[in-house]
């Protein structure tokens, strides 16, 4: 197997380490409800994506 001969630089390192980070999501604004969602994906409060009910919400339960 073949080993290094010199070790890299710090600076050589950061450098391919930099597309390494995460990003935060995008959020936008529900059409239907007006609250934040990620973009592109249906809303979890509503059930609504493009201005169509695609997942029915689910009932709240009722507190004694």
């Amino acid at each position: 197997m073949p080993n290094p001969k010199r070790r890299h630089s710090n600076s050589r390192t950061g450098k391919r380490r930099s597309h390494d980070h995460l990003r935060k999501t995008t959020l936008v604004v529900c059409d239907h409800c007006h609250n934040l969602k990620p973009a592109h994906q249906v809303c979890p409060r509503c059930g609504y994506y493009r201005g169509r009910l695609l997942i029915p919400p689910k009932e709240k339960k009722q507190e004694k």
